[in-house]
């Protein structure tokens, strides 16, 4: 059987992995990527048979020394293998002893003798972070970004006597992000792929299989170590080269300017999109125009009057503060710390005194960097002091701005109390006047409670159905926004506030967070209105106010959540006791599709947030702006920053990563079946995440002669036409009893010609403009096909001739089953009608149920008995009976077949965020 056939093949998997070329190697280096290099090429079988790398610094290893030494493996730490240009005999015999085959050379510092690198059978392979012969030499990674290169890479190539123009064994690239640093850029690509690369290369030389392609002249660049001393910034160019410049030597050496008198580091460059805000203007030596102090930072002019922004800076002392603080005058004031916290300290202390072991004494004044302190140091005392004090939120960046003792210790406590949470949030808006007020509308990405452009600085127009006009810009976010929002999303939970609290709190805030929705409902509802053509008085009924329902509906469940105690046999003499527990998954991803923009994130984020997780959420491109909105509410509703991320962008590449991320455990959908599949498939490849998919219907509704006919004419509209059609419930087939069929359609081809269609602001406006043009183009060619197979087009079908995406509200008739409109859904105001004969309830429930989707469907008859027969015999996961869109925040809302799985609304979707835990107890 299968079972059987899987395990025959799992068992020949590791002879096939046994049976591999494998060899002797040394790894000659040093670093985390030496490393990670090491202990994968042991994963794949090969022998280490010596380790050489550089001696302990300061009583500390080098992490390759201590992952070789934990296995066992010689290790090797020479200070030199030279004298004079001359190789030292005993280090040279102490490394042929070893007897490697193959040197591999990861990150190498030292100068290695000829004898040494050619010594091997296989020579040695060397990793090096450019794309060859671009860059050779040091401070590779920082001259590509200098340089503004548009693709940056690393090469494995051979060593030779020459500097880094060995043959080349193999070479990876990547695009160069506008607002990439050497850190992201190392961090993203060159290390993980490089590491993988290194033993790729390796197998390639043990099958026989590796090239060695001679380096080009042509190209050839070859730059030298960046210093401090030159790397002043020249401010007479353009403001892109000013920015690469930056960039590029940040962290190190960092580039510098002089401001009143004194040289500043610059930190965090990124180009300006859109409107600079106001601030106070700073002059700068050799600037082409007066910089500016804005509350997100510096801004830099170019010659060409382009405009970049400067997020931290660092003065002579190694103060670093943000550059936003730059005019604040004196310092805070100092805390006084408790006993509990002079003991805090005191530990800290010890941690500062086990990095920096060079220092006699941790005084109050030690300053971290001047004892002598690396940037690995800085990683160590965050992760150690997060280690001591769980909880506190502290990065990298807190250490350069605090760089004393004491000024850590004040900086540390402010955080341990949530001193330094209040920082008022900065919001850029894009306002309009419209609908008698005006609007402010967010626009950037918003991670970890901030405000900010997309990673690398693009942007999109977001259109109004209306009239076609641009709202606004909104940022379009990045896989590095994905990573950088899910990282935030992850240590909100894990160490953030959130996950510690107690659960009738977090109602309060949800609560809290509701209260502010709906006093700005007019608001959103505007927004909604013309962001997605929504009809002003649906938006503010439905779209706005389901969503403060939802929210309070969910809050009411934060402190209801339960396990159950269950009784198990008892192992005698011994007496047992289960219970379970329900837990948040952790951090969820949620992409919500454009028809019902806000409605759509509230049925998911509040049942996920009730549950105690966080959230990073992806709105439909085209209808960004009321999620952002939300973000801003959120913040004034007290929401720790870290638990709600949106970013606005596309599905193919937000959407993508959020389904592949690692890190995200739980992901519910809403929008098209064959992106769903995708989605599913996604998940379950990448880490097996759980998975709520709410996708598409062609709900069918049936219409018997002995219905109330003024009631099914005016829901059977209601079900085709609410919202324009835009429902993913909406009735996609209605199948009326003969003897009423013309009757029927008659009526409402009448009451459709009483609709008004225009500007969704106007409150006796019927029917909006459809979402965005594109979906306009599929509805006209939906109805063509529909006119090409033989339907009947009794009514509309054609686009209304003003401004906007208007479409009439359209009816079809004699529609059989094997065409394509009474098959595919339409989500548009297109109402696809077919006649069922007289008294065939069992005929027409076949037919309903011919369908793949199982969303939604509806019965109209005044027989209870026949209403109970067939709604216990359609197969869909809602069936409304002698109504229709008749939805409940306390009632579950999914379908059955490929319209997925899953639940929202009701305590069913608070179980689609809760995982369940049995805990057994003897005593």
């Amino acid at each position: 059987n299968l079972w059987n056939c899987s395990e025959e093949l799992y068992c020949l998997l590791p002879l096939q992995h046994h049976y591999q070329n494998k060899l002797k190697l040394a790894i000659i280096g040093q670093s985390l990527f030496g490393q990670e290099v090491y202990s994968n090429l042991r994963k794949q079988g090969h022998k280490v048979v010596g380790v050489f790398t550089v001696p302990d610094k300061d009583g500390k290893a080098d992490p390759l020394a201590v992952a070789a030494e934990k296995e066992g493996t010689p290790v090797f730490k020479f200070p030199r293998w030279r004298v004079k240009g001359n190789p030292i005999p005993e280090v040279v015999d102490a490394y042929k002893a070893v007897g490697a085959e193959l040197n591999v050379m990861p990150f190498c510092s030292q100068f290695i003798p000829m004898n040494v690198i050619d010594h091997p059978k296989h020579g040695s392979i060397i990793y090096h972070p450019s794309i060859l012969p671009l860059h050779r030499g040091a401070s590779a990674i920082n001259w590509t970004l200098i340089h503004g290169d548009k693709k940056a890479g690393f090469t494995v190539f051979w060593a030779d006597d020459g500097l880094d123009t060995g043959p080349i064994l193999l070479q990876r690239e990547c695009d160069v992000e506008p607002n990439d640093t050497v850190d992201t850029l190392y961090n993203r690509f060159l290390f993980p792929e490089g590491i993988k690369a290194m033993v790729e290369s390796v197998q390639l030389i043990a099958d026989g299989k590796a090239p060695r392609i001679p380096q080009p002249e042509e190209g050839a660049s070859y730059e030298g170590i960046q210093k401090k001393s030159n790397a002043k910034v020249n401010l007479a160019q353009p403001a892109e080269a000013i920015h690469n410049w930056i960039r590029g030597h940040d962290k190190v050496p960092g580039a510098w300017t002089v401001i009143d008198g004194q040289s500043v580091t610059l930190y965090g460059s990124s180009m300006l999109g859109g409107s600079v805000p106001e601030g106070q203007p700073l002059d700068i030596e050799g600037a082409s125009q007066a910089a500016r102090v804005t509350k997100n930072g510096l801004i830099l002019y170019g010659t060409d009057g382009k405009a970049l922004l400067v997020k931290n800076l660092q003065f002579e002392d190694g103060k670093m503060i943000p550059a936003s603080k730059y005019f604040s005058s004196g310092e805070s004031a100092s805390v006084e710390l408790t006993d509990d916290e002079k003991t805090m300290a005191e530990e800290i202390r010890n941690i500062w005194k086990g990095i920096l072991s060079n220092v006699p004494a941790i005084e109050d004044t030690t300053d971290f960097f001047k004892s002598g302190a690396a940037s690995m140091d800085v990683v160590r005392l965050v992760e150690e002091v997060k280690q001591k004090c769980a909880g506190v939120q502290l990065q990298n960046e807190d250490v350069y701005m605090a760089t004393t003792f004491q000024d850590f210790i004040q900086m540390f406590v402010r955080k341990l109390r949530g001193e330094d949470q209040e920082e008022e949030l900065v919001v850029d808006y894009a306002t309009k006047d419209v609908n008698n007020m005006t609007v402010k509308m967010p626009y950037q990405c918003f991670i970890n409670g901030k405000f900010e452009d997309s990673e690398n600085g693009k942007t999109y127009d977001s259109i109004s159905p209306s009239d076609g006009s641009v709202i606004c810009k909104v940022s379009y976010a990045s896989v590095g926004d994905v990573d950088r929002a899910v990282a935030a999303a992850k240590e909100a939970y894990e160490n953030g506030p959130w996950g510690k609290m107690n659960p009738r709190d977090r109602g309060s805030l949800l609560y809290r967070l509701a209260d502010l929705m709906e006093e700005h409902q007019e608001e959103l509802a505007t927004i909604e209105s013309i962001d997605s053509g929504a009809v002003y008085t649906l938006a503010l009924k439905t779209h706005v106010g389901m969503s403060i329902q939802t929210f309070r509906y969910f809050a009411g469940w934060c402190d209801k959540i339960q396990g159950k105690t269950i009784p198990i046999n008892q192992a005698r003499p011994n007496r047992n006791l289960t219970f379970t527990k329900k837990e948040p998954l952790g951090v969820c991803a949620i992409v919500i599709p454009w028809n019902y923009p806000l409605m759509m994130l509230a049925w998911k984020s509040a049942a996920c947030l009730a549950a105690g997780n966080t959230l990073v959420l992806k709105p439909a491109q085209v209808t960004p702006l009321t999620a952002l909105k939300f973000a801003e509410l959120s913040v004034k509703a007290g929401i720790p920053k870290g638990v709600i991320n949106i970013l606005p962008g596309s599905g193919g590449m937000v959407g993508q990563r959020l389904s592949e991320h690692p890190d995200i455990r739980k992901l519910g959908f809403t929008g098209s079946t064959p992106i769903g599949k995708q989605i599913m498939k996604s998940c379950a490849v990448s880490n097996l995440k759980k998975v709520s998919l709410e996708l598409g219907g062609k709900s069918p509704l049936l219409i018997f002669s002995d219905c109330d006919m003024d009631k099914a004419v005016r829901m059977g509209m209601s079900s085709v036409y609410f919202n324009k059609g835009e429902n993913c419930i909406a009735a996609g087939r209605l199948f009326v009893e003969e003897s009423i069929h013309d009757e029927f359609i008659h009526r409402v081809v009448e009451e459709i010609k009483k609709m008004k269609i225009g500007d969704p602001l106007d409150r006796s406006t019927d029917h909006g403009p459809q979402n965005h043009k594109a979906h306009l183009d599929k509805l006209l060619e939906y109805c063509e096909i529909g006119v090409k197979e033989g339907a009947t087009l009794v009514y509309g079908g054609k686009r209304v001739d003003r401004p906007g995406f208007f479409m009439e509200p359209t009816v079809f008739t004699d529609v059989e089953d094997h065409m394509f409109i009474a098959k595919e859904e339409s989500f548009g105001p297109v109402m696809v009608v077919s006649k069922f004969k007289n008294g065939d309830v069992d005929g027409v429930l076949q037919r309903a149920n011919d369908t793949e989707y199982g969303l939604a469907s509806g019965v109209f008859t005044r027989d209870i008995n026949k209403a109970m027969y067939v709604s216990e015999r359609l197969e869909a996961g809602t069936v409304f009976v002698n109504t229709y869109n008749k939805t409940d925040v306390a009632s579950p809302f999914g379908g059955f077949k490929q319209s997925g799985f899953g639940k929202d609304l009701g305590e069913d979707a608070l179980m689609e965020y809760l995982k369940t835990k049995a805990v057994t107890v003897e005593y």
